[in-house]
């Protein structure tokens, strides 16, 4: 089975849509996944997704399941400096690198600020979103690995956000989402893909074969977005903070 995971194009979190440069995306995405033979199509409610999805659609003629797990990861924690909520991957690393809990893909959640914000049972959300997903599709997790009820070369496409792949991510491969938040950067519009391996009859692990790849940008020579990431410099001001 193949396993991809496809962040929406830039957004207008204003209207929850796209820019001008996220439709543009979107249609070079919709080019690039005309190539590919694929089984099913899930999306995220919310509209970003969705219409980043559209294009892709539309030029397919095929139907998306919208599955409300797949929804932005919502647990906003506490920022105890400014007494502010927020979304959990946006932490100043000298305030989350010196806590060894968060790399612990069994304790990242016990912090007490995300036990406040009850982290776990948005991402427990996910974990079984996925799980039932992945099991609809003949493999069905057992501990850490998968039992293949139905060997298949399927190929599944998600339409959804950072927050909620770096979870998916976290489930599949075994690591801290907290880790995946903070040390990766998924531009918009980038795919995802894991592969089944399964070199025993009937057990499977999900293997990352590319992360975040943006080649259908790079070939119509459209920048990448910089709404994944922050500044790369203190100094540099016009950068996000």
């Amino acid at each position: 089975m193949k396993l991809i995971i496809i962040r929406h194009a830039e957004p207008d979190y204003s209207i929850d849509s796209l820019t001008e440069k996220g439709w543009r995306e979107a249609g070079l995405l919709a080019e690039r996944m005309m190539s590919t033979d694929v089984t099913a199509i899930y999306m995220s409610p919310l509209g970003r997704a969705k219409d980043t999805a559209s294009i892709t659609l539309s030029e397919m003629k095929r139907e998306a399941t919208i599955l409300t797990w797949l929804r932005e990861f919502k647990a906003p924690i506490m920022n105890e400096k400014t007494g502010k909520r927020k979304v959990p991957w946006d932490w100043i690393p000298e305030d989350w690198t010196n806590i060894d809990e968060f790399y612990d893909k069994d304790l990242w959640h016990t912090n007490p600020v995300m036990k406040e914000a009850r982290v776990f049972d948005e991402a427990r959300t996910v974990y079984e979103g996925l799980d039932e997903l992945l099991y609809n599709h003949g493999y069905k997790r057992h501990g850490k690995l998968y039992e293949v009820e139905k060997a298949n070369s399927d190929t599944i496409v998600l339409f959804c956000h950072f927050g909620v792949e770096c979870v998916m991510l976290g489930h599949l491969l075994g690591v801290s989402p907290m880790v995946l938040w903070h040390g990766l950067c998924a531009a918009p519009s980038s795919v995802t893909t894991l592969v089944t391996e399964e070199r025993r009859e009937g057990i499977a692990s999900f293997r990352m074969s590319s992360f975040a790849d943006i080649s259908h940008l790079y070939v119509a020579k459209e920048e990448p977005a910089f709404a994944a990431r922050f500044c790369e410099t203190y100094d540099n001001m016009d950068q996000r903070h």
